[in-house]
């Protein structure tokens, strides 16, 4: 049975960007958390005592979690009101956030990552949820998804520089006290602004897919914890052959648990459907990249080179700048000429900026680091618009919270995948070696920007987003929904 959705309030033009505006101030802080922690690491190893893989820990503990508890958020922002939901996630988000800042050993710290984890699961698909269900026309819901893009986009990219300014002036502990007043700031404007959900009244709600939520926490943790865990014990050790299997397993059982529930978690069935699939794909790839280069940019500036915490993190700017700039553009031309396009221009400068640095050595030239940073910044601002459009024109619109959660939870399984291989890369490894190190996490950076560019050949033709008020922009008919088992 498809449920069947209340059409939300008209608002005026001012009232829909105001209701963006608060959603993108929430999403900033989510984007900013994933990345500001990175170029702190090293001064919270010297105060916690922690090496290599305690801190990539601290960094996946988040993301981790976040993956893992996407999509089931979305879900229960479609069953319980989004902006109850969202409230609730920015409460324990805030929370959260005093108790790393508190944090008095690595253990406490990685535990509070993992509940900031919990509370920003609540604002990612819901956000992009209420933002899209208060755009009904497809041109203005492609630019406000641009503009959305571009604030998650230069928080993942200001993070660096963010994180620097504030270890470099007040310690490693002020990245999570920054959170509070922000928390509280966005719990006052949803309260004013984010109008509330339609009643529901004779609507159906979705059950919750609790076996497919627990394998799929388990399929994530298992094959992050292996990958951060496995050059301390071995690669082929009865240890790490027992994770390959109990990670197999787990997702043997998903997909069987999934394709057999009435109400999926994730309905598998969207993923035989290209442009989905791809952009899923895509968004892997983008945060892969994005979070292998920050991790390795940290660890090799301030080891390798010796560089203060701020100047690490200034040294992204360009990045920043890049994302900053292109970001809206992308908005622009995926709402024009549709994602082909912005796409093409993602995997090229992504892939331009893994290959500068393929060849890194300890004195490689500054002016060829800022050069890399800023065309990786330039992928990822022009990447997400056309990606998070395409997976959120997958789904029916009663179903905006879970396809939001999709791409969330794809962006988040990039990220710490991205952490979880940089970080085995540099395991124990001395300053003077970092550079060399480092290098095949170049060329994964350059491998996918590659896959951006396949994934463009499967987004469709350029041309703008039909009107018509289908949820499936590919322009051709389908006789169930999505929502239909």
């Amino acid at each position: 049975m498809t449920t069947l959705a209340t059409q939300p309030p008209t608002l005026s033009a001012r009232r829909r960007w105001t209701v963006l505006a608060v959603c993108a101030l929430s999403m900033f802080l989510v984007g900013l958390d994933t990345t500001i922690v990175n170029v702190g690491l090293p001064a919270i190893g010297e105060g916690l005592g922690a090496g290599t893989r305690g801190l990539a820990w601290v960094v996946d503990a988040y993301t981790v979690v976040l993956a893992g508890l996407l999509v089931v958020s979305g879900a229960l922002a479609d069953r319980f009101g989004r902006r109850r939901v969202f409230r609730c996630g920015l409460v324990v988000f805030g929370l959260a956030s005093l108790a790393c800042a508190l944090a008095p050993s690595l253990g406490v710290l990685v535990a509070a990552r993992a509940l900031q984890g919990v509370g920003a699961s609540m604002l990612s698909p819901v956000a992009l949820a209420i933002v899209v269900n208060t755009m009904p026309d497809p041109r203005e819901r492609a630019r406000a998804i641009g503009i959305w893009a571009s604030v998650f986009g230069l928080s993942m990219a200001a993070g660096p520089v963010t994180g620097g300014a504030l270890v470099d002036a007040f310690g490693w502990r002020s990245v999570f006290w920054v959170n509070a007043p922000v928390v509280v700031t966005a719990l006052v404007l949803v309260a004013v602004f984010v109008p509330a959900d339609p009643a529901r009244d004779g609507q159906r709600t979705r059950r919750l897919d609790l076996p497919g939520q627990l394998l799929l926490t388990a399929t994530l943790g298992l094959s992050v914890g292996v990958l951060i865990e496995g050059p301390r014990i071995g690669w082929g050790s009865p240890a790490a052959l027992a994770c390959y299997a109990l990670s197999a397993s787990a997702a043997a059982a998903f997909v069987r648990v999934e394709l057999r529930q009435p109400e999926p978690l994730m309905d598998l069935r969207l993923f035989r459907r290209p442009r989905f699939a791809g952009a899923v794909l895509g968004a892997v790839a983008v945060f892969a990249a994005l979070n292998t280069g920050l991790l390795l940019n940290t660890l090799y500036l301030q080891h390798t080179r010796g560089w203060t915490p701020l100047a690490a993190g200034a040294a992204t700017l360009p990045m920043a700048l890049g994302a900053t700039l292109c970001a809206p553009w992308s908005g622009s031309l995926t709402g024009r000429h549709g994602p082909r396009r912005p796409l093409l221009l993602a995997g090229g400068f992504t892939a331009a900026g893994g290959l500068c640095l393929v060849s890194l050595d300890p004195h490689t030239a500054v002016p060829l680091l800022l050069t890399a940073y800023l065309l990786i910044g330039i992928g990822f601002g022009f990447a997400n618009a056309p990606l998070t459009n395409t997976a959120v024109g997958g789904l029916p619109p009663s179903r905006a919270g879970v396809a939001g959660a999709i791409t969330s939870t794809a962006r988040q399984i990039g990220a710490a995948v991205g952490i979880a291989v940089a970080g085995a890369l540099v395991a124990g490894v001395a300053p003077a070696g970092l550079a060399d190190a480092s290098r095949p996490g170049w060329l994964l950076v350059t491998g996918c920007g590659l896959l951006l560019l396949v994934v463009a050949r499967s987004a469709g033709a350029t041309r703008p987003p039909s009107p018509s008020p289908s949820p499936f922009p590919s322009g051709g008919t389908r006789r169930e929904s999505p929502d239909t088992p």
